[in-house]
């Protein structure tokens, strides 16, 4: 492995890049603008899936799958929908070495392809609501493309639900939002800001978008999960009707929300430093790695029967790998570092001694001599307190790169020096919204739904005019 990566605060973009290759996450792919998922990295990917799916289900959605290839007549019915994604789709227009009829959009959503389905399937209130979820490919023909962050191809889940009333499609809007802005705390030990999108920013064809979003250490914010409330629009254009305990015909009302790889570059990019990853113990492939020290690489019998010893006890309450490779001690520290493993445990002939062995927590890099016997009680207290440290460094960082109510020339000093985002007014006009984009490359991210400041003082930064919106002004990805 090649550790060497540039620093953080050299060069950021060069730092991410580095990082993705160093610690074996993910290469480049053949084609243009998709990435190869490695082992390491897609197994980091599995743990998402297994906790976000549980927490799914959990909610009454099932998990189907739909077709990757939709025809031109589906996506196009909707045209909202169709408008916002004309220039990313990537079209089949030959099969089988023949030109075909219809063209065939690779999958850049789901909403159509389903909801056309959905009409065979609803007919009565007794069928609603109705909620299923899938875990798939999308393909977006995107122009500028970074690993993890924005690639043509890439891997998410998608939720869509069916309901009788705006209401409760409201309230599941709502539910998964909330769903995702947990599981960002909890899981990924990231803090991040729940809101709605300005309507110049919503999903295309949707009532209105609401988001997460997270800042980066690059200062720049990263739109981690979505979640649409779609009103009754999508259901009229695709003929989804139900009869209600009345006997009257209805147009039910609908939600889509998911989340992607880009939430695993949140991770990386979130928490990462010079030396290279740091993983929520609970993403981590491994969440405690075995280093025996042995004398000038010779074999030692009884530290090998103490490592096996330690696994045999720790290996059914946490994730653990044993490095027996023929490398250097250092190396292996070095390697283990950049892959980001919580925790560290180094055994050698001392150690041994005198029963212990020494732990390294990959985030303080701090070291402790913990006895063999209590490994078993000690680990989870570590891991647990690891994430906890982890989120609130970010939950600090976020809050340090913050700034508050500015407006003006302060407002555009701090995004242009790079110092994070600007919490503040906005007059509720495109025009704004267009002049700060123009000049400084930052937009409107979201108007977050809990503001810890009072829209009555505010202003907009622009225009200088009354802020009809409390909103979080961000340089994005």
């Amino acid at each position: 492995m090649d550790s060497k990566i540039p620093s953080q605060s050299a060069d950021f973009s060069a730092w991410y890049n580095a990082l993705i290759l160093a610690a074996d996450i993910a290469d480049y792919g053949p084609a243009r603008g998709t990435m190869i998922i490695k082992p390491y990295g897609y197994a980091i990917w599995e743990h998402v899936q297994r906790l976000l799916d549980t927490r799914i289900k959990a909610a009454g959605v099932q998990n189907c799958y739909f077709p990757l290839l939709i025809p031109e007549k589906l996506l196009t019915r909707e045209s909202h929908h169709i408008q916002g994604f004309a220039p990313e789709v990537a079209w089949v227009t030959e099969g089988g070495g023949e030109k075909l009829e219809e063209r065939l959009a690779i999958r850049p959503t789901s909403e159509t392809i389903m909801y056309d389905t959905f009409s065979r399937w609803i007919h009565s209130w007794r069928d609603l609501p109705y909620m299923v979820n899938q875990w798939a490919n999308v393909m977006r023909w995107e122009k500028r493309t970074r690993l993890f962050f924005r690639t043509s191809e890439f891997l998410w889940q998608e939720g869509h639900t069916v309901h009788a009333t705006y209401e409760e499609a409201a309230g599941e809007a709502d539910r998964a939002l909330r769903m995702y802005e947990e599981f960002s705390k909890e899981v990924l030990c990231l803090m991040v800001t729940p809101g709605k999108k300005p309507e110049h920013e919503k999903f295309a064809g949707a009532e209105y978008t609401l988001s997460i979003e997270s800042l980066m250490r690059d200062c720049k914010g990263l739109q981690m999960g979505t979640s649409h409330h779609l009103g009754n629009g999508f259901a009229n254009v695709y003929g989804i009707r139900f009869t209600d305990e009345h006997g009257i015909q209805k147009i039910p009302y609908q939600t889509s929300w998911g989340v992607s790889t880009r939430m695993l570059g949140g991770v990386f990019s979130g928490h990462g430093d010079d030396k290279g990853l740091i993983l929520p113990p609970a993403l981590a492939p491994y969440q405690v790695v075995i280093i025996p020290i042995t004398k000038s690489g010779e074999y030692n019998e009884k530290i090998n029967e103490a490592v096996a010893q330690i696994v045999k006890s720790i290996s059914q309450i946490t994730r653990v790998f044993v490095d027996q490779r023929e490398y250097s001690p250092g190396w292996k520290f070095n390697e283990w570092e950049m892959k980001g493993v919580p925790l560290r445990i180094e055994i050698g002939p001392r150690d041994l001694s005198e029963n212990k062995c020494v732990i390294v927590d990959r985030l303080s890099g701090e070291k402790q001599s913990v006895s063999l016997t209590s490994l078993i009680e000690t680990i989870p207290i570590l891991l647990k307190n690891f994430s906890q440290r982890l989120f609130s460094r970010h939950e600090q960082f976020t809050k340090e790169h913050t700034a508050v109510g500015l407006v003006g020339e302060d407002f555009y000093e701090w995004i242009e020096s790079g110092k994070g985002q600007v919490l503040t007014g906005w007059d509720g006009t495109l025009a704004s919204a267009e002049a700060a984009k123009a000049r400084a490359k930052v937009v409107i991210s979201t108007l977050p739904l809990a503001p810890e400041i009072s829209l009555s003082s505010l202003t907009d930064p622009i225009s200088g005019k009354k802020a009809q919106y409390i909103a979080l002004w961000t340089k994005v990805y």
